[in-house]
């Protein structure tokens, strides 16, 4: 039996790089990552959409129900600025929020940047797929996934997505040891 193939939709939101003036760094820095991390069969389902409330929200309502995207993960957004509405919009759509989430975020953050406190990341469950919201600094997205991927693979177990396998060399999931574990 071959095992399903997991979606993961990976969003950038930015004005600038929405209208090709800026160059989207977020977006293949979430996409190299997830390639190192994950070793069981994944495509990644990539949008670029501006700051703009209602566009963020109904991509996130796009790739959840229409792509069937067990994981998405944005970056950008997350900031005190007025035009920073990601948390807003992901929230908006979500059944559930998943506050531990934000909370390592800037808890690992705060250990490189002082300004890590300003950022308003945060995570939540609409349907069977996780939304996760990161920084939009490359380097900065790499730090939140390091400490939140650990759970991920368990809870997209729990809302019943798709088996979430890691390289335990460079991401090693937690999955008690009672849990029931997805059919490959």
């Amino acid at each position: 039996m071959t095992q399903q193939r997991a979606r993961i939709g990976i969003v950038t939101v930015s004005d600038r790089a929405s209208r090709g003036e800026y160059e989207d760094l977020g977006g293949p820095a979430m996409r190299e990552w997830l390639g190192k991390a994950l070793t069981s069969p994944w495509e990644a389902v990539a949008r670029v959409v501006p700051d703009e409330r209602d566009q963020v929200e109904s991509v996130l309502k796009t790739l959840c129900d229409k792509e069937g995207c067990a994981l998405v993960v944005t970056t950008g957004g997350t900031g005190p600025a007025s035009r920073d509405i990601t948390p807003e919009a992901t929230e908006a759509v979500c059944d559930k929020i998943m506050h531990g989430f934000g909370e390592l975020m800037r808890q690992e953050s705060l250990k490189y940047v002082p300004t890590a406190i300003l950022s308003r990341q945060t995570a939540g469950i609409r349907g069977q797929s996780l939304i996760i919201n990161l920084p939009g600094k490359p380097s900065a997205i790499a730090d939140c996934l390091n400490a939140v991927f650990p759970a991920v693979p368990y809870c997209v177990d729990l809302i019943e997505g798709p088996c979430l396998e890691t390289d335990e060399s460079f991401c090693k999931a937690f999955r008690p040891k009672h849990a029931k574990r997805p059919q490959a």
